[in-house]
């Protein structure tokens, strides 16, 4: 369950946390696949404020600025807040 969690960076400024898979897609569209993204800080759903479609959501790689393994207290808040 733990595997691809990442901290995402968004180049707008944005932190979320969430499974990332990287999926086939055509050129120019949506190749990430983020599976119930929440806010990196608080918790809440990404983008929940806008859509109830909250546990799967594509987004393209190159809206990404990095990606890094999130701390292990960061880990167990969102496994906690996805159950």
């Amino acid at each position: 369950m733990n595997d691809n969690i990442q901290v995402i960076v968004l180049v707008n400024g944005g932190t979320i946390i969430s499974r990332i898979d990287q999926v086939m897609s055509e050129l120019g569209e949506p190749d990430c696949k983020l599976t119930k993204p929440r806010l990196a800080e608080g918790m809440l759903p990404w983008m929940g404020h806008l859509t109830d479609q909250t546990d799967d959501i594509m987004i393209s790689s190159d809206k990404i600025l990095t990606m890094v393994d999130p701390k292990q207290s960061l880990l167990d808040a969102y496994l906690t807040a996805i159950q």
